[in-house]
């Protein structure tokens, strides 16, 4: 029982991530001139739709459930990016912006990785979401690079 649930929690972990990730990519590409940064947050688009479509697959031939995530929560996102951008459009304060919230979703789905390993989570669901980590840990770094 515990495996299961452990496995579940991880692919919403997993799917949760990827979307909050869409979502802020979404909202903050519009405010992006800079055409290397743009051009490198098209490509991190591109890899977390990947995975979160692995990630929806894998929850219909588990039957597990995925919810979206929540519009309020959706929407003070977009407020929040808009406003930071609005106050600073530069490329290296956009570059911030994304790289902090991929800390945060590094530091949350490793926890989340941690705590199903132990668990005994299945084993597709854990290499799913060790393909995620690697994905966002690259991600910080090539970010880092538009930091001066």
């Amino acid at each position: 029982m515990e495996e299961k649930k452990s496995g579940k929690e991880l692919l919403a972990e997993v799917y949760r991530n990827t979307h909050y990730a869409l979502q802020s990519i979404s909202d903050i590409l519009p405010e992006t001139e800079e055409g290397e940064l743009r051009e490198e947050l098209k490509k991190m688009h591109d890899g977390y739709e990947k995975i979160s479509g692995r990630a929806a697959l894998c929850a219909r031939e588990k039957g597990v459930e995925l919810k979206e995530p929540h519009p309020l929560k959706k929407a003070m996102m977009w407020g929040s990016i808009k406003m930071n951008a609005m106050k600073d459009g530069s490329g290296e304060h956009i570059a911030e912006m994304m790289t902090q919230g991929t800390v945060t979703g590094i530091t949350a789905l490793a926890r989340s990785i941690g705590e199903a390993e132990e668990a005994g989570a299945d084993a597709a669901v854990l290499a799913l979401a060790h393909e995620l980590l690697a994905l966002e840990q690259g991600y910080e770094e090539r970010l880092k690079g538009y930091l001066r």
